[in-house]
């Protein structure tokens, strides 16, 4: 990489330049990099802790392989329901931790190798953003011909409520030595009922408690009123509509406090309100970059209001999704690298949250489509009638939108599906939307039987008007 000295005051300041300098090596930035560096890009990235970031380490990885713990145990629990000898003796979080920790040591390594093979050259350190085109990290300035902010995001907590102790975020939850018996989720978003699950899983009472009318506030009504549904049958309990208020703990205990006068005593106070833009002290609105509420605003194409400064993920609004941020760091790759790739479609983002049962969607719900189109027919599939759902023994549905009256034609511009192991379905679902697809389309492909994939086929054959295991 070409280096030089330049003066700032009376000192010298190492200075190397790149084709890109990118500011954060999380989902987006690590994916731009490598997709840059294979089009040919010097490309220079910046990351103050550790490669891949929120989502390796911290977030859908951790968090995934604790979902995973969870679903051992209840099937270690309910074996002999279908005939099998099996118990359930407790959690060893010792154990489970080293499990996790392995998947995610293994993960690292590899993305490690990867930076490595593309001749990126990967900076440890925390940098600030100086304009027009530079990052500063300690005593060396990296400059780019573009920029590229990708800083990430942060787990949120609410004024006057201290994380420390027994009141903890999702960063600690991945960390705890012993499996909580009494726990509170303030916050019934993606992270929140992710982790109810787990924890009720791992033998915990759990009360969530959601300031808006239902779980998942983000998804179809009918996702949301579906989960309320399979919780309540876990005994997950939760109190939505409900404003927190407070929160007190002693060495034994912490209790939680509603505005409806009623308080909660737990062992664990989970703080799951959402997470908010990483970039305070990065020096982006020093440099003069246009700003709301702590995001970076951008254009369709990623590009702040300064010229070659670009911005993605969790920092920009919109879906905070490690896909999104890895699919925005592919686009800008190729976009700098002059391809003009098309512009991602927010809404065809595929979303999934992964609680027992789990719940996928992609496209619009119905109350966005209804504004948008005006009018629309929806279908409703239950996974009653579908052979793999029922071995699975799991409960739900699958949710179509499409435009149009019944028995126009009109392509489907929204998927919902609720039951286990149906964020597996998405893959077909999102292309579905991308592709603007109708209900003739997939009803004439063949399924294979018997997979839950076939509940998929089995939804595009009645919204087709020639419904075979299903009602009408």
């Amino acid at each position: 990489m070409p280096r030089r000295l330049t003066s700032i005051g009376s000192s010298h300041v190492p200075e190397h330049n790149a084709d890109l300098v990118i500011l954060g090596g999380g989902s987006g930035g690590y994916a731009c990099a490598l997709r840059a560096a294979e089009l040919g890009m010097s490309v220079v990235l910046i990351e103050k802790d550790k490669l891949g970031g929120t989502c390796l380490h911290y977030g859908c990885i951790p968090t995934k392989a604790l979902l995973h713990a969870a679903e051992v145990a209840d099937s270690a629990r309910e074996g002999e329901r279908i005939g099998v000898r099996s118990t359930f003796d407790g959690i060893d979080m010792a154990g489970v931790n080293s499990y996790k920790d392995g998947v995610i040591a293994k993960l690292y390594k590899g993305l490690q190798g990867l930076v490595k093979s593309r001749k990126i050259t990967l900076v440890d350190g925390t940098g600030r953003f100086e304009g027009p085109n530079a990052v500063v990290v300690g005593d060396d300035r990296y400059v780019g011909k573009k920029v590229v902010l990708a800083t990430g995001s942060y787990a949120k907590s609410l004024p006057g409520l201290d994380i420390g102790g027994r009141i903890v975020t999702s960063y600690e939850a991945i960390h705890l030595d012993e499996a909580p018996k009494r726990v509170v989720v303030l916050g019934g978003g993606v992270i929140g009922v992710e982790f109810a699950s787990v924890f009720k899983s791992f033998g915990a009472d759990v009360t969530i408690v959601e300031a808006l009318p239902h779980l998942v506030p983000n998804e179809d009504e009918f996702a949301s009123k579906a989960l309320e549904r399979a919780f309540r049958k876990r005994k997950i309990t939760f109190k939505t509509g409900v404003k927190f208020t407070g929160a007190k703990q002693t060495d034994d205990a912490v209790t939680v406090s509603l505005e409806s006068g009623e308080e909660i005593e737990a062992d664990l106070l989970l703080v799951a309100i959402g997470r908010g833009p990483n970039t305070a002290n990065a020096g982006y609105e020093e440099a003069g970059v246009t700003m709301e509420r702590g995001f970076v605003l951008t254009d369709e194409r990623l590009r702040t209001n300064l010229e070659n400064v670009y911005a993605l993920g969790d920092i920009v609004p919109g879906l905070q999704l490690a896909h999104r941020g890895f699919a925005q760091g592919i686009f800008l790759a190729e976009d700098l690298a002059g391809l003009n790739p098309p512009v991602i479609d927010e809404a065809g983002i595929p979303r999934v949250t992964y609680c027992e049962p789990e719940v996928a969607s992609v496209g619009l719900t119905e109350a966005q489509a209804k504004e948008r189109y005006g009018e629309i027919e929806t279908l409703t599939y239950d996974l009653a009638g579908n052979g793999k759902s029922q071995i699975l023994q799991t409960q739900g549905a699958i949710k179509l939108v499409k435009t149009g009256a019944k028995g126009t034609e009109g392509p489907v511009v929204g998927i919902h599906m609720v039951g286990a192991r149906v964020g597996e379905l998405i893959g077909e679902a999102q292309l579905v939307y991308n592709w603007d697809a109708q209900a003739e389309d997939v009803a004439a492909l063949i399924h294979a039987h018997p997979t839950q994939n076939e509940a998929f086929g089995e939804a595009f054959l009645a919204l087709a008007g020639k419904p075979l295991h299903s009602h009408s």
